[in-house]
């Protein structure tokens, strides 16, 4: 008999977020999904625990309640809508900070989060720094299993449409038969794909000692995702 779990999630309105927390509840693992959400979300269910604060903050716990071992990270922006370099930095870096600190306070052993095809110190653009900045942030607060997952461009639909992303999605599915090699990785997933892989590894944590932070980009992340459909299935 598998043994229930619990698990946590913030940023369950965004793209792969949205796919994730359904996929959570669908899940018969799980005994307690927790959604730590800015506003109410307009689903029911049984298993679902909303943590609803402006600033994503947990200021209320019973001690009752299951510890989650699980924790997922949907959680970003873009400079267009922060408006300004430090206002991506503020939700993309320091908010995320936060909220791993809060979810590694409440039990959470096993981490996985969304960041970004490319993230690197040394890149040119001043998002792809800040996700690496994110990553390495995360990675020494002590969790078990740190698991980034850097997917390329995102299909799906969006609450809020990026026209800039809905743009570069098009054109990226025109050249499609051009992205080989190296440029492969450049392919659009699925965020339901995203998400699916997401549970997978973390669900594969919990049964596996603690390790460094894991990475998994472009055609790694395409190979997982088609390993975690074929677990479902």
């Amino acid at each position: 008999m598998q043994r229930e779990i619990s698990a946590i999630i913030a940023g369950s309105t965004g793209l792969v977020g949205n796919e994730l927390l359904h996929l959570l509840l669908g899940n018969g693992a799980m005994e307690k999904v927790y959604a730590l959400t800015r506003t109410a979300l307009p689903y029911r269910s049984k298993n679902l625990v909303q943590i609803v604060h402006p600033e994503l903050r947990i200021t209320e716990w019973e001690d009752t309640d299951p510890v989650p071992e699980l924790g997922f990270i949907c959680l970003g922006t873009t400079k267009k809508s922060a408006g300004s370099k430090a206002g991506l930095e503020a939700v993309d870096v320091e908010l995320v900070k936060s909220v791993a600190r809060s979810m590694l306070q409440l039990g959470v052993q096993h981490l996985v989060v969304i960041s970004s095809l490319g993230a690197t110190p040394y890149s040119p653009s001043f998002y792809l720094r800040c996700k690496a900045k994110m990553e390495q942030a995360l990675s020494d607060m002590g969790f078990s299993h740190c698991i980034f997952v850097r997917p390329g461009p995102l299909t799906g639909e969006r609450s809020e449409s990026r026209q800039d992303e809905v743009l570069l999605q098009k054109g990226l599915e025109l050249a499609q038969p051009l992205l080989v090699g190296p440029l492969s990785h450049l392919a659009p997933i699925p965020a339901e794909d995203v998400a699916l892989t997401m549970l997978n590894l973390a669900m594969k944590a919990l049964e596996l000692p603690p390790t460094p932070a894991e990475i998994h980009s472009g055609n790694a992340l395409r190979r997982h995702t088609a390993d975690a459909q074929h677990t479902q299935a």
